[in-house]
């Protein structure tokens, strides 16, 4: 089976809790091959943030391909992390450009 295209993703997630224990949290990795969804594909990824004396869990399905120009995507992903420590972080981030030199 041929693979199909990945993307990187890094991202930060929105701050949660108040006062000295508002916080947010980092992330980064590869998504899953691309999957056809209609006439685009989207991605689905799962990753740990950094760890702020805990972690939360991000898993889920980026949106449809959106062009860049040059033959190139990226994809929206937005969300909210599993629960932990008594709450969750909201999040919002594109993927980077699938081989953002070829084809320039």
């Amino acid at each position: 089976m041929q693979q199909r295209h990945v993307h990187e993703f890094l991202g930060s997630t929105k701050l949660a809790e108040q006062g000295e224990e508002r916080h947010n949290h980092r992330f980064a990795g590869v998504t899953g091959q691309a999957i056809p969804c209609g006439s685009s594909h989207v991605h689905r990824l799962y990753v740990n943030t950094d760890f702020f004396d805990h972690f939360h869990i991000i898993s889920i399905t980026t949106g449809p391909a959106i062009d860049v120009g040059n033959g190139k995507h990226v994809h929206l992903v937005r969300g909210i992390t599993t629960s932990n420590d008594g709450h969750r972080h909201s999040f919002i981030f594109t993927t980077l450009i699938e081989s953002p030199l070829t084809n320039c």
